[in-house]
């Protein structure tokens, strides 16, 4: 694979076990210029999800990258809870280190509008791992800002393929349906990533094992995290990767096949919230729906493991 240029990006998130892998994996590769993280309530609450967030630095010795705080809930309905998955500390139990500095005072999306305006238009790209709250905000409260985002790729939904907390809702865009319906009319250059593409990218045991036998720290953490979610959920050989998905995708757009849809989003009060349907009253977005899984497993480890 041939190098891009660096790209200065944001991360939005919600560390989370699969987020957690994602960020190392940006932190890694020399096409991200990480200038900040932005974070998110959704696998925990916002003060773990922002704790968790200056762990992951902390094992790169990041100090440059400034964590910053957002929505502590939805826009207007509860959050879920996934310490069943994700385990009470959102890491499923792996020993991070603590934060190397404290998260930066203010809001998140005062943080993303002050940083957008200062910069040139189209400069920063977004990495949305978790609900797009944050980013719904900024597009409602600062529109001007909002059209100096270069792209945002966003891991959520389910267009194709059964739901993972719902019949046909997946949770990213089931834990604000509200903010993804406004994100996704905002008119932003944005890529999708549902379930239909992540399920297919999926690590082994044999992965984990290979990835802990390493001496690099992102890439046995990693390890250690994927095989977290083999702890907490049961059966099955393998288990999705569904946040990294993001970051590949920005590395290497040719190993996704990418489509615009025009979708709906459910905004309803029943156990579909947040399902995507394809209709023509519907926004239209580009979504990745097929992916060249062994290529881009082999990209993500080859980066976790690099020295």
């Amino acid at each position: 694979m041939q190098l891009k240029p660096t790209r200065k990006v944001i991360i939005d998130t919600d560390p989370g076990i699969d987020d957690a892998v994602a960020i190392l994996l940006a932190l890694k590769s020399v096409e991200f210029d990480v200038i900040g993280i932005t974070t998110v309530a959704g696998n925990i609450g916002i003060a773990t999800t922002t704790r968790n967030a200056g762990r992951i630095l902390a094992l790169e010795g990041r100090v440059d990258v400034p964590v910053i705080a957002g929505a502590a809930g939805p826009l207007s309905r509860k959050g879920f809870d996934t310490a069943d998955i994700h385990g009470n500390d959102g890491l499923g139990g792996v020993a991070f280190p603590d934060a190397l500095a404290q998260p930066v005072a203010g809001d998140a999306v005062m943080w993303l509008r002050d940083t957008l305006v200062e910069a040139e238009a189209g400069s920063i790209d977004i990495l949305a791992l978790g609900p797009l709250t944050n980013i719904a905000r900024l597009v409602t409260e600062y529109p001007d800002a909002a059209r100096n985002i270069g792209r945002v790729i966003a891991m959520g939904g389910a267009v194709y393929e059964p739901g993972n907390i719902g019949p046909r809702a997946e949770f990213n865009i089931a834990a604000d349906p509200e903010a993804a319906e406004i994100v996704f009319a905002a008119g932003l250059d944005m890529t999708l990533i549902p379930l239909d593409v992540t399920r297919k990218v999926r690590a082994t045991r044999d992965d984990t094992a290979m990835l802990q036998a390493s001496d690099v720290p992102a890439a046995v953490a990693s390890g250690a995290l994927i095989d977290a979610y083999f702890q907490s959920t049961t059966g099955g050989e393998s288990r999705p990767l569904h946040d990294p998905c993001v970051m590949l995708l920005a590395l290497d757009e040719a190993l996704f096949g990418c489509e615009t849809l025009k979708l709906a989003v459910d905004t309803g009060a029943t156990r579909d919230a947040g399902a995507l349907t394809v209709s023509e009253e519907g926004a239209a977005v580009s979504v990745a729906l097929k992916v060249e899984s062994a290529a881009v497993l082999k990209l993500l480890y080859d980066r976790l493991k690099a020295e």
